[in-house]
């Protein structure tokens, strides 16, 4: 019995701690300072925090009918809209020119209309599903990118109040005289 513990203590005295072979099943790793049920909260896979799912098109009505359809589908996948929003549309000018000239021939305005969806807590399994499903139900003429979600997504959503730009101008302008 003495042979036993004299391991032991010399091992103690030396400031090393005994090491004591675990019966516990192997699927469970149980700890000292944090409880078990903090486990159960993680999730399952690994997920990505917030996507920006952005359409872009020409065409107003077939653009709506697609975020509809796209924000029917996250919530069928059981994924977290969290927002959904357009940005102002952005107008373009085309000329078309006669051939081997300068006169313009035809001019042609369009309207680029932007719709996003911003989904949180996507699962990685779940996200191939969604986007092989939203690519194949793509319309013509309509551009489909997803990326994560940044500060850049969140300053493009907003538009600035050009009377509030030029007040501040003129509110810095009347301080830089003042300092004169």
């Amino acid at each position: 019995m003495f042979k036993k513990i004299i391991p032991l203590t010399s091992r103690l005295i030396a400031g090393q701690m005994p090491t004591v072979p675990c019966r516990l099943s192997s699927t469970k790793k149980y700890s000292l300072f944090e409880p078990d049920y903090l486990d159960s909260l993680k999730p399952k896979y690994p997920q990505y925090e917030s996507l920006n799912v952005s359409i872009k098109g020409y065409d107003y009505p077939i653009l709506e009918s697609y975020q509809r359809f796209l924000h029917s589908l996250a919530e069928y996948l059981d994924l977290d809209v969290s927002d959904c929003y357009a940005l102002p549309p952005q107008q373009s000018k085309i000329q078309r020119y006669r051939p081997n000239s300068t006169i313009i021939d035809s001019e042609y305005k369009l309207t680029m209309y932007e719709r996003n969806l911003q989904i949180n807590d996507v699962d990685v399994p779940i996200y191939p599903v969604f986007l092989r499903i939203a690519q194949s139900a793509l319309p013509e003429g309509v551009n489909l990118s997803v990326q994560e979600h940044d500060d850049d997504c969140e300053e493009r959503r907003y538009v600035p109040d050009k009377d509030l730009l030029e007040l501040k101008a003129q509110l810095e302008e009347m301080q830089a005289s003042k300092k004169k």
